[in-house]
This record gives structure tokens, sequence and C-alpha cells, in this order.
């Protein structure tokens, strides 16, 4: 689900007008699947631009505010929301802490870094959710480290119906800024796409698998 559809038009802009998303359905990307998408995501330039960092920092933290009150911790999913996350729980005064793919080969071999107690409570920042797996990876290893999670929250959803089935299967509450749905609505009222390639688009997201640029 998104925050409100406001905020969700107000993400969409700001993504597309800094290029964290690049629509291009006549000249698509290939994704690390192999999938090929007429879209491309890295919300990691948001970091780079201060105006709209914050505007994602404030709106993340308030809503966590709203929905959960003030959890024990902060966590984000590495590597891409280490960054807006830390922002988040500096914001809102709480620790921070993160998770990786995967616990490390050497050292203390941690796959979350940072201080947490069995028995608290966090909410999980992520920046982009397609499938929900790697999400729902770090969900996992902190409910095995017998931590609480109250919810994720993320920057912007592709909106799949097997991450939807997935967050369901997982009994994990998800919400984000921005989604693909208002995504489409926003670059068709400001011309970044015609309605063809709005179509097109919608076209890949049933079925983004099995989509053919041809």
């Amino acid at each position: 689900m998104i925050f409100n559809k406001e905020t969700a038009k107000k993400t969409a802009e700001l993504l597309l007008q800094i290029n964290a998303i690049k629509l291009q359905p006549d000249s698509p990307f290939t994704w690390a699947s192999g999938w090929k998408s007429p879209i491309y995501c890295d919300n990691r330039i948001v970091l780079s631009f201060p105006q709209i960092r914050n505007f994602v920092r404030e709106t993340m933290a308030k809503h966590i505010e709203e929905k959960y009150g003030k959890p024990d911790a902060i966590v984000g999913v590495a590597t891409g929301a280490i960054g807006i996350g830390a922002l988040v729980a500096e914001y809102l005064n709480l620790p921070f802490l993160y998770v990786r793919p995967e616990a490390k080969k050497h050292g203390r071999q941690n796959q979350i870094e940072g201080h947490i107690e069995k028995g608290q409570t966090v909410v999980v920042v992520e920046d982009l959710i397609s499938t929900g797996k790697s999400s729902l990876n770090a969900v996992k290893a902190l409910h095995d480290a017998e931590v609480v999670v109250k919810g994720m929250v993320g920057i912007f959803s592709y909106g799949f119906e097997v991450a939807k089935d997935n967050f369901a299967q997982a009994k994990v509450q998800l919400n984000t800024l921005g989604n693909y749905e208002t995504l489409l609505e926003q670059a068709l009222e400001t011309n970044y796409i015609t309605e063809e390639q709005q179509d097109i688009l919608a076209l890949w997201n049933a079925n983004p698998s099995e989509w053919n640029a041809n």
C-alpha cells in the first residue's frame, strides 16, 4: 500500500525529475535476473539531492510515528536502504542497524550489523520492492534473532502480484511512498510518456517475467 495518493504523486514526480526512475518502453533495460524491463529504478540517487532526500526521510519518519509509534530501532536493508534508513533513524533519534543479504564469511560472521536486543521492536526501511524476496530475507534474519518487526516502509514498489503474495504469506505489513500505478499516471500527466507507452508499461507490470519488448 502507498502512504497516500498525494505522497505517491509527489514521489513519482521527484524520482522522475532526478532520473532515479527511467522509463524506456522503446529501449528496455535488462535486469540482473535476465528480465527485459521498460523501467529502471535506482533510489540510491535520492541521497545525492538534499531536498528530495529530506522529503523522503521526513515523510517516512512521520509515517512510522503515526503507524507504529516509536520502535526501538530502525533497520535498513543492505545495501540500497542503508543510507535512507540511517537518515530516518537520525530524524527519529533512534538506534540504527542494517541487515546483509547473508552472514559475513569472516570476523564475527554477522548478518545483522548493529546492536539490538531480543524482544525489541523495529521498523524495516527499504529503497525498492520488486518481488520482495530480499526484503523478506532481512525480516527472516531479524525474526531468527528474536526481534519484533512491526512493519516495513519503502520508497517505491513495482506492485507485482508476487510481491503482494510474498508479503501476505510472511505476514509483514508494507507501505511505500510511491508505486508503479501512480508513477504511470504522473508520467502521463507530465508528458514523460505517451498513452501508447503507458499501455506498454502496464502490460509489462502485469507479467514482467514473460514480457517481450517486441
